[in-house]
């Protein structure tokens, strides 16, 4: 109990000194949260335009120049994927960073904008190669009948997809899409190995000046498991928004459609009755 009471005094005395809006834990905060978003964002239209490319169909009948350009994309999708989803983003970081200066002999990435660049890059490769195998199996997961039928009333492949495919794949890739920003917002902590200032990066800074190494570690941990949990909570709040309703009302207001109990069917004894009693009449 004496070190649960110490341990909560020195982050109030972290916090103290380091916290607050415009302290170096939420500085630190507000960057992790930035560079997550926009490179979940980008990493979404890299994985979509790969998804796409990546299930164009072709068949032997195709110009052969149609077939080897197709092909090749999907080689070089599979290898950005493969290669991508297969290291750890921390070596991509030093790869990107060091590797471009090395084998050129030019820094790109200088000052703060260069880091917040090559973090950016970094970063949205890496989701775009998750998200390209996302978009690709939830295109592949829509009916194939659907766009057989978009087809047959004279829609192209494009229109298809706009239209018909894209609207459901998108749908059914959200999960993915809100696992792979939570995902971010805790490998943005890797950043720091090109000196990039995030979350976790402010937290070894602090470190540093105070040697508190464990009750920030704390703040570190609290930190990280807020922005996740909201973050898991206004995603599961789109779902629902995008699942609609779970309770519908048939239309009975449309003048085409009548109400059960106002039509009468031509044989029945009534209208039977009706149409021997006028015959008598007009004798």
């Amino acid at each position: 109990m004496e070190k649960l009471t110490q341990l909560f005094e020195d982050i109030v005395k972290l916090w103290g000194a380091y916290g607050g809006w415009s302290g170096q834990y939420m500085v630190g905060i507000r960057r992790t949260l930035l560079l997550a978003v926009a490179a979940t964002l980008i990493g979404c239209l890299i994985g979509l335009l790969c998804g796409i490319l990546n299930t164009i169909p072709y068949s032997k009948s195709d110009n052969i120049v149609k077939r080897f350009f197709l092909k090749l994309i999907r080689v070089v999708v599979r290898i950005y994927v493969e290669v991508f989803r297969g290291t750890p983003m921390i070596l991509q970081a030093v790869f990107i960073f060091y590797g471009i200066p090395y084998f050129s002999g030019v820094q790109p990435f200088q000052g703060n904008t260069g880091m917040w660049m090559a973090a950016l890059l970094v970063v949205s490769i890496n989701t775009g190669a998750y998200m390209a195998e996302s978009v690709r199996g939830g295109i592949i997961s829509i009916d194939p009948g659907q766009t057989e039928g978009a087809k047959a009333i004279g829609m192209t492949h494009v229109q298809t997809m706009v239209n018909v495919v894209l609207p459901q794949a998108l749908r059914n890739i959200i999960p993915q899409i809100g696992n792979n920003f939570i995902i971010n917002l805790k490998d943005t902590s890797v950043m720091f190995i090109i000196g990039f200032v995030e979350f976790f990066a402010t937290h070894r800074s602090i470190v540093g000046i105070n040697l508190m190494y464990f009750p920030s570690a704390t703040i570190e941990m609290i930190g990280y498991l807020t922005m996740t949990l909201v973050s898991s909570i206004l995603l599961r709040w789109l779902e629902k928004k995008l699942d609609g309703d779970d309770n519908y009302e048939l239309v009975q207001a449309d003048q085409l459609t009548l109400a059960a109990g106002t039509y009468s069917h031509p044989h029945t004894p009534e209208k039977a009755l009706e149409r021997s009693l006028k015959k008598e009449e007009e004798r």
